[in-house]
């Protein structure tokens, strides 16, 4: 028994249509020329965007990572710099007033070295007469310079302190120097050495 053919099915001469002959006019087989047989296959679909171009790529992340470690230096450098001007104010004024203070004694001012830099605990303990008579006794003169060996600015107790320690060098003698200032708001001196250097 023969099955009957359904006219549409390629390969099988249409009506009206020589039977070597494809739907085309070009007999079976053969391409015309300068034609290339190509198989049309779909692209795949492109995610967002145009065939063929690439998904835009978020940079969030990098930003944000951007943003963390420029967060975390800025920090340290704050915190640097807030600690040498702390660290660095301090020891600056520890040194200003021993300077003042030095200079004061250097030059015979030994009223206003006791009344604007002592404390007065140290004043109980060192009269005024005492301290005018101790540092005529070294025989200082205005050639007189001052050279500072330590520094030290410490806090204990909520209390600041600043010690002192160095030279007065004057012509054919030396005079060592060792002072403490202490004080929460405003340092003053709590204890003093000058003696000459042996």
């Amino acid at each position: 028994m023969s099955t009957p053919q359904d006219p549409h099915q390629p390969g099988q001469p249409q009506p009206g249509q020589p039977s070597g002959e494809s739907p085309s006019g070009t007999p079976y087989g053969r391409q015309p020329y300068g034609q290339q047989s190509r198989s049309r296959q779909p692209l795949p679909p492109a995610p967002f965007g145009l065939p063929g171009q690439p998904p835009a790529r978020s940079r969030k992340g990098m930003w944000i990572v951007v943003g963390i470690v420029g967060g975390v230096l800025l920090l340290v450098v704050v915190g640097v710099l807030l600690i040498l001007n702390l660290v660095g104010g301090a020891t600056r004024k520890a040194s200003d007033l021993a300077d003042d203070f030095t200079r004061l004694v250097i030059a015979g001012e030994t009223d206003k070295a006791y009344d604007d830099f002592m404390d007065p605990a140290l004043k109980e303990q060192l009269t005024k007469d005492d301290f005018a008579s101790g540092v005529e006794s070294l025989k200082l003169d205005p050639s007189c310079t001052t050279a500072y060996d330590d520094l030290k600015v410490s806090t204990e107790n909520e209390t600041n302190i600043a010690d002192v320690a160095g030279l007065i060098k004057c012509e054919g003698k030396d005079i060592e120097l060792v002072y403490r200032f202490a004080g929460k708001d405003e340092l003053k001196m709590v204890s003093i050495r000058l003696k000459p250097k042996d």
